[in-house]
């Protein structure tokens, strides 16, 4: 599934697609595609609205490496919502079939979870991730046998409840939905036809409500919903740090420390915690800290730059001080400009 429109990475996604968005130099959509790979599976269709022609051209490349894969992309005229979408392939989806998120960072072993939908007899199965304070997402509860009673501490097993962003006070869970799931093609049909369709708000309940098997296990490995970008350079810390165990290929280029410097970039500046993507310069006496520059940018000479992302083709002049700053792609700072704290250009 890759067809939101990322309102909350403004202005990065004023000119591309959210699945499009670099993360350790790679669009975060190849993330899950190496995953559904590492699991043998030989097809997958990218469903796709906003600026999908960029989606399109991407997903073509994916047929030419050296480990390719069947991939095509379908585009939606009018958005059809999660499940929507994925009800319009409804003629090719005659086998159990997996759905991803394109729009998250998400490596990890799909093929165990594969198995653990087989052996549950399971008409769903769902991927989820443990975090510290589930009030901001959408909460699982478990119990151990289908139609059984909810025990909070399970990582494994039956879904028994649903919860959206829950208060302190209501969580009976502190696993989340990852956006990952496995389908047998009967739940399919329970989506209407050509109406707009949510799988966590309208399809899983109604499985529930069926007295259908649905099944859920914690995942091990990488996952970040990069919906905002303090998340973008969240997820490139821990890439980095994990660099040694991640399941998937990485950039050419350097680790210095916690910052990558990609291959044809040259920095004369210090790095701390920051990212240096293709083809990009960082001029002498300048120091970047929790920064993701991507592609074919240029940073001036003493410049001081925090907690700031730089979209493809960004231009700051020499002297310049950014901190907490979205710079969309092809912005270009005068020398000795400061900003904080805001978003340029400005998001409507």
């Amino acid at each position: 599934m890759a067809g939101g429109q990322g309102s909350r990475l403004r202005p990065l996604t004023l000119t591309r697609p959210k699945p499009m968005v670099e993360v350790l130099g790679r669009p975060v959509i190849d993330f899950v595609k190496d995953a559904m790979q590492d699991a043998s599976i030989d097809t997958i269709v990218v469903t796709t609205g906003y600026r999908g022609e960029q989606l399109e051209q991407h997903v073509e490349s994916w047929n030419t490496l050296s480990n390719p894969i069947d991939a095509w992309v379908n585009q939606e005229s009018t958005p059809m919502g999660t499940a929507g979408s994925v009800r319009l392939l409804a003629e090719h989806l005659t086998e159990t079939f997996v759905v991803g998120s394109g729009d998250s960072v998400a490596s990890f072993d799909i093929g165990a979870l594969l198995s653990a939908h087989r052996q549950s007899g399971a008409k769903v199965t769902m991927a989820l991730w443990e975090v510290e304070d589930p009030t901001e997402f959408g909460i699982v509860g478990l119990s151990a046998d289908h139609n059984g009673t909810l025990d909070g501490q399970l990582r494994e097993g039956y879904i028994c409840r649903f919860k959206e962003k829950p208060t302190a006070a209501e969580a009976f869970s502190n696993v989340i939905n990852a956006g990952l799931y496995i389908i047998e093609p009967e739940v399919l049909a329970l989506v209407p036809e050509g109406e707009k369709f949510d799988f966590s708000k309208q399809l899983f309940p109604l499985v529930l409500e069926k007295g259908w098997p649905m099944y859920a296990k914690t995942i091990d490995g990488v996952w970040f919903d990069v919906g905002h970008p303090s998340e973008l350079i969240r997820a490139q810390h821990t890439l980095i740090t994990q660099r040694q165990s991640l399941p998937f290929p990485l950039p050419k280029g350097t680790f210095e420390g916690k910052s990558f410097v990609a291959e044809s970039a040259v920095v004369n500046g210090t790095l701390e915690g920051t990212v240096v993507s293709a083809q990009s310069v960082v001029g002498s006496g300048s120091h970047l800290q929790d920064v993701l520059v991507m592609s074919e940018c240029s940073i001036g000479e003493n410049c001081m730059l925090q907690n700031t992302v730089l979209g493809q083709g960004v231009s700051i002049g020499s002297g310049s001080v950014l901190n907490n700053v979205i710079l969309g792609d092809g912005t270009a700072l005068e020398p000795n400009s400061s900003f904080g704290n805001c978003r340029i250009p400005a998001p409507e």
